[in-house]
């Protein structure tokens, strides 16, 4: 794939960060624009996006195409979604308005995807939709499976003010095909994201990688936004310790149940949240700033799927009618 003309669709932390990289490194070689909404949009317009990387001081800022009504662009060889789960299907007419026959979609996602058993050879459940995580199956339809390239995402970011994002680790892109082919277009994305100077890598098992993501933020996303706690609280705090652990021994069941594998053990992953730091995670983050949390992929589907796969998931199920009652609250203000 050739592509030279992006499109970062939801270009808030991560998406907005990938959107500076591309736009600083393709110069006459390619188009970015991004579709965004409010006060970053109009941040981006006037004053173009500013990215602050973990290793620099002097940030890098672009000038871009941005907008919030996608059909002001050209269909597009390439987009990058920079959205959360829960905002996808809204979003899914305007993304279907930029495609192109041979589009590709780089689908950056936490916990489950819509698409997940798309060509899915390790469950016995291939081709299985959910309506929480698609309702109406609107991103099957308008979008669909076959187009989308799956990325896991282990990067810190936040927008710090509208226009401005931070990064707070070098970070790592793992992308991968439903199908587990290594096929041309794959290697061609992460070739062009390569180039942008972010650590890219590929795979042949994807969903490995969606569950050793999740194994940590079905545990410290929905904690940390009913406790307000950072990671290091968290990890401090000896009964949130032990609940974070009970949660990723949930994850791992049912994710082994559906066949992923697991790279590292339990305690190999919970010393590593150790060395995370002072973060807010994405739910937290999102909680403050009075938006709708991302729920469904992260703590929903793991119930879901502990109950398609006949796996018991106690605490996850209380921690999600917790999560869900905040965030009812969070939405009326309360």
């Amino acid at each position: 794939m050739a592509s030279t003309s992006i499109c970062i669709y939801g270009a808030g932390a991560l998406g907005g960060a990938i959107a500076v990289k591309l736009a600083s490194r393709l110069g006459d070689n390619g188009t970015v624009s991004v579709v965004a909404r409010g006060a970053h949009l109009e941040a981006i317009r006037k004053n173009g996006l500013s990215l602050h990387e973990a290793d620099s001081d002097k940030p890098l800022n672009v000038r871009i195409t941005a907008t919030d009504d996608p059909t002001t662009l050209p269909p597009q060889d390439l987009i990058i979604t920079g959205l959360k789960g829960h905002q996808l299907g809204p979003a899914a007419e305007g993304m279907a308005t930029l495609l192109k026959g041979n589009t590709r979609v780089v689908m950056v996602l936490n916990g489950i995807p819509w698409w997940y058993f798309h060509r899915d050879t390790q469950s016995g459940h291939a081709e299985l939709q959910f309506d929480e995580l698609d309702p109406g199956g609107k991103l099957w339809r308008l979008i669909g499976p076959e187009r989308v390239i799956g990325c896991v995402a282990m990067q810190g970011a936040e927008v710090v003010n509208p226009g401005e994002i931070r990064l707070s680790n070098k970070g790592r892109f793992v992308l991968g095909e439903p199908s587990g082919e290594m096929s041309a277009d794959l290697e061609s994305v992460a070739g062009l994201l390569a180039g942008a100077d972010l650590n890219v890598s590929t795979t042949q098992r994807i969903r490995d990688e969606i569950w050793n993501k999740l194994t940590g933020n079905a545990a410290f996303n929905p904690i940390s936004a009913l406790t307000r706690a950072l990671m290091t609280d968290i990890m401090a705090d000896p009964a949130l310790f032990e609940m974070v652990g009970k949660i990723m021994n949930e994850v791992r069941a049912v994710g082994s149940a559906l066949g992923a594998k697991f790279s590292i053990s339990i305690e190999e992953r919970l010393q590593q949240s150790r060395h995370i730091g002072p973060v807010r995670t994405s739910m937290l983050q999102d909680l403050l700033a009075g938006k709708a949390l991302e729920i469904v992929p992260l703590v929903g589907m793991v119930v879901a799927l502990g109950r398609t796969a006949n796996v018991p998931t106690p605490v996850s199920e209380v921690v999600l009618a917790l999560v869900t009652q905040l965030d009812k609250e969070n939405q009326r203000g309360g």
